[in-house]
């Protein structure tokens, strides 16, 4: 993409190059963090810095400095409009299909900003488990995949049973669940997404009650709402999972929001 674009993609500060690019295409040993910006800020910042160091730990064995990849971000932000949807995402030089050891480079891709669909949304429920789930990676085909099979069968999209029958979390989405007191967390191995921990932290801060439980598509009835959450946002409401029609949760949605929203806007 040109410098001149509304929304450069940037490697290690400057403007990509079809070379830097190109190698790219079939990468899938790199991970990345997705965040929102508006006016030139983003809220958990320190969740999403965190999330590249723990990740580049896990799957290189090192870092960037954080000086160096917050000076990334604000070049990228200071090429684009004050709002607008980041992804940073860190590789190595040396690409796949090796051991062998070279510098960590950070892309940097900006697109128009996002709230997310309004739903509610119907979502069909599937056996699978990610691999590394704590560590937001690029190697997904599956969730595309699984995505795709739910639409052609007359849902939005997908949500995940563990081995164990627990409903974990969906393609590109947190769960989270409603019992007309709680926010409920479902308890399994998931990617803990920054919204996530935005929410979380904001919940308790509000004093509004949450709690982390096993939750099977036999307990769904049982509960009073559903949602998923992801980078874009904190709540959109769920109406169906499987079979298992969920009321409508508008005091739900609103903690949501609102716990998200108390979330103060960070500058890099």
């Amino acid at each position: 993409m040109s410098a001149d674009s509304p929304h450069p993609v940037h490697v290690n500060g400057r403007t990509a190059t079809v070379g830097d690019l190109a190698p790219l295409a079939f990468a899938g040993h790199a991970h990345f963090t997705a965040m929102q910006v508006r006016d030139g800020r983003v809220r958990g910042l320190d969740l999403h810095l965190e999330r590249l160091r723990s990740a580049s730990v896990e799957l290189f064995g090192r870092t960037l400095p954080e000086d160096e990849v917050r000076a990334h971000l604000r070049t990228a932000l200071r090429a684009g409009p004050a709002d607008l949807s980041l992804t940073a995402t860190v590789y190595s030089a040396a690409g796949e299909f090796t051991a062998a050891d070279a510098d960590l480079a950070l892309l940097v891709r900006t697109g128009p900003p996002s709230s997310g669909p309004g739903g509610p949304l119907a979502l069909a429920t599937t056996e699978h488990e990610r691999f590394l789930p704590h560590v937001k990676h690029v190697g997904e085909v599956a969730k595309t995949h699984l995505l795709r099979q739910a639409v052609a069968a007359g849902f939005d999209d997908a949500a995940f049973l563990d081995r164990h029958g627990r409903l974990s979390e969906a393609t590109i989405w947190n769960l989270a669940f409603w019992d007309g007191a709680s926010v409920v967390w479902p308890e399994g191995r998931i990617l803990t997404g920054t919204t996530l921990g935005i929410v979380r932290r904001q919940l308790a801060a509000l004093g509004i009650d949450q709690r982390v439980a096993a939750v099977s598509a036999g307990d769904l009835p049982a509960l009073a709402g559903a949602a998923v959450m992801n980078s874009w946002t904190p709540g959109v409401p769920v109406h169906r999972i499987g079979t298992t029609e969920l009321p409508d949760a508008p005091r739900f949605l609103e903690a949501l929001h609102r716990a998200y929203e108390a979330e103060p806007l960070t500058a890099p």
